[in-house]
């Protein structure tokens, strides 16, 4: 499973195994809007004025890409940050903190165009950080040239570089956010250049508590008779998290820190059932941490060169109790040194642009689990990786309309346990030759490799009867996607979508023959195919109300041969509909309300079946001060508490409900205040395979 996402944790909580993923419908679309209209020939003396209505595209199209006009589209909208703007774009969807773009498998996020090896949820909150008010535009690449060093869709976020003649510029931002408990932020940005120089530094502070439930009921089968489990675990969490982001450029060089530290961090699981009372304790002994440290440099002549250190400790104690008696004393500690550079060369041709590079990358996982109580064997390992490539690609741009980028990547992996080559090819087009007609079409690949924590083997007790064990022979797996979109008069599109995952790869809960015991576990599947049809389309009525329709209609195929002692043949059509709704009496008018509508039907993960939610948002903003420099915004997240899915597995011997309590429901207040226009930037890092809880 996933991290709880925008959590700001480093690492899941152990339990988060057991929390089915929540998927994320595919939506991929692409819009442009704005058109103007002028006369051949106007007579001066029958017109007293002249107003001219347009509007400013949106999105634009070259080489395969699509570069979307973010700032215009969320302008209105109650968004604050980054992360919360992000999921306005057309064809990306922001589920509860968690970024995904629709008609992909798996989405790389990068800033500025520069490779990044952050985890996802450090991302997360790092995007979280970064002021609205920074974004100058966002980049949505189907198929990523391998020149960015990032396999498969990729959606860069194009941050606005600082000028001399702006002078020290910053913003202040505190927020509260209450859902089942209260959480607390505040952060502090501001950016400064001069002829040559350019420093960016802002540093985030907030403390934040979290809430869950989860109902289970396993009727487990055992020689011919069946068992109902029944489980009902509620948990909460607390935790204090600093992040610093600081970036010094000097003409082509450039020098970033990332830093994010967790402290006085806690987190406690209350479960109630048939097997009793149970209280799981996990606390961390030192403030988790993560630091990243990176460099870049272009040369005058096309060359670049860079490069980036990563450090990650973590270290929790976990304590197991039932009717006071403890069951589990353990210690899960994780520390990674990983390093990574790259370097590459473009040439012009012409019309033509030749491009080629090398990245290499090692990282050294020291990874322990020791059992105090009960005696059983745990682990003291070190995992060493290595992942080395080669690439070189091609992009072109034709007066007639046509243009593309094309690359082919060799890959080598070698870890403890395998190692293995790859070839990855990537296609990227566009044909626009009329604002009226365009036509892009994608195909890519890429290896998804699984977490660290997993390949250790370790074992993780939730109660008596569920645990967690990872799996030494976890396989990567290969995701294939293609995607042909067409988009109409620079306003509507539509995209059909083909994703398949060879060897496809997920943690499912699994019933015992045996004994009476539930197991998570991570395993490699035969595959998952989807197949998908999607339409987006904004509407303005009087420049009132804008709002945008997106409807998406697919058909997803999971298949195992060997599922433990099962095998499974899953299949299932869904669908997805959003409405979202932007108010503005008028252009000048200080305040904006928003009305976001979202239904989903049912889904599948493996041999499982979820249920059809849906949710309603609305929110508000008012801008005020002089020249604007104040903003107060509020927003009500899930108003009705309805985003709350069930999972259902009956297949063979499988018998198994998981249901969702969980508190969606929020209400987030935010309070911002500008000074000297601020107009910035900021970079990205990797660790969604950090963390000792898989």
């Amino acid at each position: 499973m996933q991290m709880d996402p925008g959590s700001g944790n480093f690492a899941s909580k152990p339990y988060d195994m057991k929390k089915f993923a929540l998927f994320i419908m595919a939506i991929s679309s692409l819009t442009v809007s704005g058109q103007t209209e002028a006369q051949d020939t106007i007579n001066a003396q029958e017109l007293n004025e002249i107003v001219v209505n347009g509007e400013k595209p949106q999105i634009k199209s070259a080489d395969g890409v699509m570069v979307v006009d973010l700032p215009a589209i969320v302008k209105d909208k109650p968004v604050t940050n980054v992360l919360e703007a992000i999921g306005y774009a057309p064809g990306i969807v922001n589920n509860n903190g968690s970024i995904a773009l629709n008609g992909v498998s798996n989405v790389t996020i990068i800033l500025n165009g520069e490779p990044t090896n952050m985890p996802m949820q450090n991302l997360y909150q790092l995007l979280y950080t970064i002021p609205v008010d920074r974004l100058k535009n966002i980049e949505i690449m189907y198929a990523a040239p391998a020149k960015y060093h990032v396999s498969g869709a990729v959606i860069n976020i194009v941050l606005k570089t600082p000028r001399a003649i702006d002078g020290l510029m910053g913003q202040a931002r505190l927020g509260y956010r209450q859902s089942h408990n209260a959480s607390y932020c505040g952060v502090l940005a501001a950016t400064y250049a001069s002829k040559h120089w350019t420093f960016d530094v802002s540093w985030t502070l907030s403390h934040n508590k979290s809430w869950h439930r989860q109902e289970t009921y396993s009727n487990h089968l055992i020689n011919d008779q069946r068992t109902m489990i029944e489980d009902d675990m509620r948990q909460t969490g607390k935790n204090i998290h600093n992040l610093v982001y600081a970036s010094v450029s000097y003409k082509k060089l450039k020098l970033t820190y990332n830093g994010q530290i967790k402290s006085k961090e806690h987190n406690t699981s209350l479960s109630t059932g048939s097997f009793g009372y149970y209280v799981n304790n996990y606390s961390f002994q030192i403030p988790a941490a993560y630091h990243n440290m990176a460099f870049r440099y272009d040369t005058p002549s096309d060359f670049s060169i860079g490069g980036d250190y990563t450090i990650f400790c973590e270290k929790r104690n976990q304590l197991l109790t039932k009717s006071a008696g403890i069951l589990v004393n353990a210690i899960n500690s994780q520390h990674i040194n990983r390093y990574h550079a790259y370097a590459d060369q473009k040439h012009r041709l012409g019309l033509w642009e030749l491009n080629y590079g090398v990245e290499y990358l090692h990282s050294d996982d020291h990874s322990c689990q020791r059992y105090i109580q009960p005696q059983t064997d745990g682990f003291n390992h070190v995992l060493k990786e290595d992942v080395a490539d080669v690439y070189v690609g091609v992009q072109a741009s034709f007066d007639w309309g046509l243009s593309f980028n094309a690359s082919a990547k060799a890959e080598y992996f070698h870890n403890n346990h395998q190692h293995n080559w790859n070839l990855v090819p990537q296609l990227a087009s566009t044909y626009y030759k009329t604002p009226k007609s365009i036509f892009q079409l994608n195909f890519t690949s890429q290896r998804i490799y699984p977490q660290y924590w997993e390949l250790h083997g370790g074992t993780s007790y939730i109660n008596d009867y569920s645990t967690i064990k990872g799996n030494p022979g976890l396989q990567p797996y290969m995701n294939y996607a293609t995607q042909l979109s067409y988009i109409l008069n620079q306003k509507y599109a539509a995209t059909l979508y083909i994703l398949y995952d060879d060897n496809y790869a997920v943690q499912l809960p699994y019933q015992q023959p045996n004994d009476l015991h539930l197991l998570f576990q991570t395993i490699n599947l035969d595959f998952s195919r989807t197949v998908g049809f999607q339409i987006h389309a904004p509407l303005n009525l009087k420049d009132i109300i804008n709002s945008t329709i997106v409807a998406n209609v697919s058909h997803k195929q999971e298949k195992a041969s060997y599922f433990h002692d099962i095998e499974f043949d899953n299949k299932r059509w869904s669908f997805y509909g959003a409405l979202n709704n932007t108010i503005k009496p008028t252009p000048s008018y200080p305040v904006t309300l928003s009305v976001d509508i979202s239904y989903i039907t049912g889904q599948i993960q493996g041999p499982g079946k979820f249920n059809s939610f849906w949710k309603i948002d609305a929110g508000a903003k008012w801008m005020f001060g002089k020249k604007q420099c104040c903003e107060l915004s509020l927003k009500c997240n899930d108003i009705f508490n309805t985003w709350t899915p069930k999972l259902t597995i009956n297949n063979a011997s499988q018998d198994y409900r998981i249901i969702s309590h969980d508190m969606l429901r929020d209400l987030n207040l935010s309070f911002i205040w500008r000074f000297n226009g601020f107009k910035p930037k900021n970079p990205s890092v990797d660790t969604s395979r950090f963390g000792t809880s898989r």
